[in-house]
């Protein structure tokens, strides 16, 4: 460390003040940083302030700036006025750091993106929007203009806040984008061997999120079946693949009006192209299968866990009644069936308590609503002459508003000797009986080897589906991938891919918290941490400089058992957090 003279005009004169100034090495090269700003100091100021910093370290060319022949002077604080000048959210940004370090993510993005003439190396703009989107999500311009000045990511990754503009942001969007498939290798690699992670099993899902605008630009951006509920908006389709364990492997984005069913193959290969074709057992919902997916799966040698149709659950009515079901917990219980065609496959019959009392609720609920629409249409055909086409209409709207019961009643709409219409209709005691025999009860199939696995292990390893579902939820909510204000298509490819890397934060840091005890819910570990400040403090002398100091907030009792039990330790020395600007 040594002392650098710095000059200030104010009010029309020119004014000189020390600050204390540190070298380090980077990959760029050697940088400096301001380690304090001391004010106005004689000599005997600077020596004091040699003994406090101490000469270790120094080259020669330093240690002349200190003066041996004179004294050094000690000054007593005015505790008085000792004021705090900035506060700034420090626990959330290091924490959210160190987990990006521990998956090396800072080195890979040094090393893969090309460096140029950019004010700011496009590995730390991409650093700011990853860890941006962990802690506080919202778009490049928020982030630009409010988040990143209140938050010690200048301190920690050493960009001054007027470097950081949605212009800058925007364009590390561009520079990260073409890193993909590179940052998804890599990652998979690390978390593997950070976790003894196992990608035996990969779960498959999709999902879809809506745009605000036109986006006329992204031919992507199209309107389809939306699980947001949000089918006036454009959308697009989002594939994503998880472990076991819900760390994802890989993702993929798809236009808006694609099909489920249409993705599979695609995506399998993309896989497939990226770690290899290995020993994996896919996990997939009833959505994914076709008889051309299955025979894909099966001609490439491939492992599935596939939900079928409820309409292939009418094949095995026969089992539905016998008793030697094997009960897996309570209120769940499997049998496995052979193929109904005699293939080298094995199905399953699931059945859950939870689901059948669920399912019972859905049913009757609709029944009740299409029975009473029905009272009311024949009550208008008796009142007065009704057109018979127009009956028939309100009908099938009122059944389409209905599907899930559409078919436990007999419908008819006649036509009487006056030319009016009269709707006579009943309900189907046999699909009465086979809603209450079916309730509760679904279908897989599996081409695993019979005696590899036992019924209940097949059934766990499709249940971790919902380890793909949580992590659309999360997506969604926690990380805030909706709605998307992007109207270009690779700008909205950069923006799912951002809320991705966010996600492996989030999940690494799920794992770790699993690993220390402390369950799996890391937005509470992370709120908690958040509440860590980093704090400018102001400390005048009498007769002598005002120091400046930067100091993290004491944690507290709860505070400090988490860093224990995660094996984190905050930053002691306040030099190593200053930044180089004036404060």
């Amino acid at each position: 460390m040594y002392l650098r003279k710095c000059y200030r005009a104010k009010d029309g004169k020119r004014h000189a003040y020390w600050a204390l100034v540190e070298s380090y090495r980077t990959a760029r090269g050697p940088r400096q940083r301001v380690v304090a700003y001391l004010g106005a100091m004689d000599e005997a100021g600077r020596l004091g302030v040699k003994a406090a910093a101490g000469g270790s370290g120094m080259t020669d060319g330093e240690a002349r700036l200190f003066e041996p022949s004179v004294e050094p002077r000690w000054v007593t604080v005015d505790a008085a006025r000792m004021r705090v000048a900035r506060i700034r959210d420090f626990g959330g940004p290091w924490l959210g750091l160190q987990i990006a370090q521990e998956l090396g993510l800072p080195g890979f993005l040094e090393q893969t993106m090309p460096s140029g003439r950019e004010q700011v190396p496009w590995p730390l703009m991409s650093l700011i929007l990853v860890l941006g989107r962990l802690i506080d999500p919202s778009s490049e311009l928020r982030l630009a203009e409010h988040v990143y000045e209140h938050t010690a990511l200048t301190e920690l990754l050493g960009v001054p806040a007027q470097k950081v503009n949605d212009d800058r942001l925007y364009r590390a969007l561009d520079a990260l984008l073409p890193h993909k498939e590179a940052l998804q290798r890599h990652l998979k690699q690390r978390l593997g061997d950070l976790f003894d992670l196992k990608y035996d099993l990969l779960l498959y899902d999709v999902t879809s999120t809506y745009f605000e605008g036109r986006c006329e630009a992204n031919p992507q951006a199209q309107r389809g079946y939306s699980r947001d509920h949000r089918p006036d908006c454009k959308q697009v389709c989002i594939a994503l693949i998880v472990s076991r364990c819900g760390m994802p492997l890989g993702y993929e984005v798809f236009a808006g009006n694609r099909t489920d069913v249409t993705t599979v193959q695609e995506i399998v290969q993309k896989i497939e192209s990226l770690y290899g074709q290995a020993e994996r057992v896919w996990v997939m919902d009833r959505g994914m299968m076709s008889r051309g997916n299955v025979q894909f799966l099966k001609e490439g040698g491939r492992r599935y866990i596939l939900g079928t149709s409820k309409g292939e659950l009418k094949k095995y009515e026969r089992h539905l009644l016998d008793q030697d079901w094997t009960q897996v917990h309570e209120g769940l219980e499997v049998k496995p069936v052979s193929a109904p065609d005699g293939d080298q496959e094995t199905f399953i019959l699931c059945r859950s308590a939870d689901r059948r009392e669920k399912e019972k609720a859905m049913h009757e609920k609709f029944r009740r609503r299409i029975e009473e629409g029905l009272t009311a249409i024949t009550g208008s055909c008796d009142a007065r002459q009704q057109d018979p086409i127009r009956i028939a209409q309100r009908v099938g709207k009122l059944l389409g508003r209905n599907t899930r019961a559409q078919g436990a009643f007999e419908v008819q709409v006649q036509t009487r000797p006056d030319g009016g219409a009269q709707l006579r209709w009943r309900p189907r005691q046999a699909w009465l009986d086979w809603s209450s025999l079916s309730e509760g009860c679904y279908l897989l199939r599996t081409n695993i080897p019979a005696g590899s696995w036992q019924p209940a292990e097949l059934w766990h390893a499709y249940m971790q589906l919902t380890q793909a579902e949580t992590a659309f939820r999360i997506h969604k909510s926690d990380l805030q991938l909706r709605p998307i204000w992007h109207q270009k298509e690779h700008r909205v490819q950069a923006h799912i891919l951002v809320c991705f890397l966010a996600y492996v934060l989030w999940k690494t840091l799920t794992l770790l918290c699993q690993r220390a005890g402390l369950g799996d819910e890391p937005r509470k570990v992370l709120d908690e941490l958040g509440r860590i400040k980093l704090v400018d403090v102001r400390v005048p002398t009498h007769g002598g400089p005002v120091l400046h100091q930067r100091l993290v907030s004491r944690p507290t009792e709860h505070q400090a058992i988490l860093l224990h039990r995660l094996n984190l330790r905050l930053p002691t020395d306040p030099l190593n957090t200053a930044c180089s600007e004036d404060f």
